[in-house]
């Protein structure tokens, strides 16, 4: 079944986060330079989404993708490769007229003048993705289902579709919301980056970068962005080096309503392993519910980076991560530093997850331990920490 009528969640979820969105092929440059001047590209997967499904997948949590690709190879590529990290891609549809998206990039850091992007994604299979033919019995049966800002971009149909996603409904799970501002795709659309406010005031975990904040609603500050999101449980802002602020007054993953018990059952079912996800429903956060905020502010560490794409969704993902395992709020923020710098130290936009216990380890580190960590390419394949640290 397929649009509002899906009505509310599974009574009982066997999936810990479930990721809706475009995904893409993407062509990845053979050497740095102009697009003009690049002679050859490999062939990769890009797509905030199912980026972090296929994070949550190789760090162990039952993750799924929703999307819509077209019916031909490079929608085959994307389903086929998705799926290879683990990541259930059952409910994927595909369109027997419009194309899978693809887009070229440069080697350059996205912030930079120089980096390049050529999409065609144009009138792409996800871009007519809506309430009416997506699969809500799938969407809704997660424990978190994690949307991004990118989708309300791709056509007034995907709008819809978030909108209707983020609205209130009986045994929601909780919804995550990555704000992820892309200007290029709000041009000449009917509506503009200002509705990515409305969305994100009706979920109840948000990512947002200060830089986005400021370009897409002309706000500035961590707590001026708490002051325009009020409405969130939690509200993570990203301010690059500086780290991640966090604002929360309680968050409970899951479907918490008439069905948490049940969920809690399941995931005890499936071993001591996935039965730390359920215990995020009970141990969330410190005070779960409504109250005024802890605010929580966690450096970034120092990453000798390779390439700076993929990591928000890195970040997203081990936030996400460390939630359903019932952390603190400084552990969840440091699985998403630790996740990031993983994505940071190789070219692409996926990689490998450090060891859960290898990421306990950093995690738990003193704060001038922390603040001494120097992390670089092969950083995650290291047994002990001592043995991918670099201090100057």
């Amino acid at each position: 079944m397929s649009g509002p009528a899906a009505g509310t969640a599974h009574a009982a979820t066997s999936t810990d986060v479930v990721c809706l969105g475009e995904s893409m092929v993407t062509f990845l440059p053979s050497q740095p330079g102009r697009l003009a001047d690049v002679p050859s590209f490999g062939r990769g997967i890009g797509g905030a989404e199912s980026n972090v499904a296929c994070a949550l997948a190789a760090a162990g949590h039952r993750a799924a993708w929703v999307g819509r690709v077209g019916a031909d190879g490079f929608g085959d590529h994307l389903v086929e490769t998705i799926a290879s990290y683990g990541v259930d891609t059952s409910a994927v549809r595909r369109d027997p007229v419009r194309p899978t998206g693809i887009y070229f990039r440069t080697a350059t850091d996205r912030g930079t003048d120089t980096h390049e992007v050529a999409y065609y994604r144009a009138g792409s299979a996800a871009s007519a993705m809506s309430p009416e033919n997506v699969p809500y019995e799938d969407l809704l049966a997660g424990r978190i289902l994690h949307l991004s800002g990118i989708t309300a971009a791709l056509s007034a149909d995907c709008l819809a579709l978030l909108r209707d996603l983020t609205a209130p409904r009986p045994g929601r799970p909780l919804v995550s919301f990555d704000v992820n501002h892309r200007p290029h795709l709000w041009r000449g659309g009917e509506a503009d980056a200002s509705v990515l406010l409305e969305l994100a005031r009706r979920c109840d975990l948000v990512f947002v970068g200060e830089d986005e904040a400021e370009e897409a609603w002309g706000i500035v500050g961590a707590e001026a962005i708490r002051a325009a999101l009020p409405e969130p449980s939690v509200v993570v802002v990203k301010r690059g080096s500086a780290g991640a602020t966090v604002f929360a007054s309680g968050l409970r993953p899951g479907p918490r309503s008439s069905n948490a018990g049940e969920a809690e059952d399941a995931a005890a079912a499936d071993g001591a392993e996935n039965a730390a996800a359920g215990e995020a429903e009970d141990a969330a956060a410190e005070g779960a519910g409504a109250g005024p905020d802890t605010v929580t502010l966690v450096p970034a560490l120092r990453v000798d980076v390779v390439a700076a794409v993929g990591a928000g969704d890195a970040f997203a993902a081990g936030f996400l991560s460390a939630t359903l395992r019932g952390l603190p709020v400084r552990e969840r923020v440091r699985h998403g530093h630790l996740m990031a710098a993983a994505v940071l130290t190789v070219p692409g936009d996926l990689t490998d997850p450090p060891a859960r216990d290898h990421a306990d380890r950093l995690a738990a580190l003193d704060d001038d331990a922390w603040g001494r960590l120097r992390l670089g390419p092969g950083w995650t394949a290291a047994d002990r920490a001592p043995e991918e640290v670099r201090t100057p």
